[in-house]
């Protein structure tokens, strides 16, 4: 059985193409690759949970740095409801209307 990161490895879409990659935060230290991601046109959806449940201070320095980086590149970033964030590479922006309008 291969490891999950040999898998990951080898899922780039084709030329041009936006992907989506769903993952989950676990550390800090897994911030750069969620912006190389970003950076190669994946929009990551990101559940925090499992951070914020070992280290709330060290959830709010990854969300900033997440979020300065996704508008230093002209990208995007919001929450998704309590457990989630998206992240989108530049070209792609996030609603943030409701419903009801």
């Amino acid at each position: 059985m291969s490891s999950g990161l040999a898998e990951e490895e080898g899922v780039r879409g084709r030329e041009g193409e936006i992907m989506v990659k769903a993952l989950q935060l676990r550390s800090g230290d897994e911030i750069a690759r969620i912006q190389k991601d970003v950076a190669e046109r994946m929009i990551i959806i990101l559940r925090v949970t499992p951070l914020a449940q070992k280290n709330v201070d060290e959830l709010k320095v990854a969300v900033e740095q997440l979020y300065e980086f996704a508008t230093s590149i002209g990208g995007d970033i919001a929450r998704l409801g309590e457990e989630r964030i998206v992240i989108t590479p530049p070209g792609v922006r996030i609603w943030r209307g409701s419903l009801s309008q």
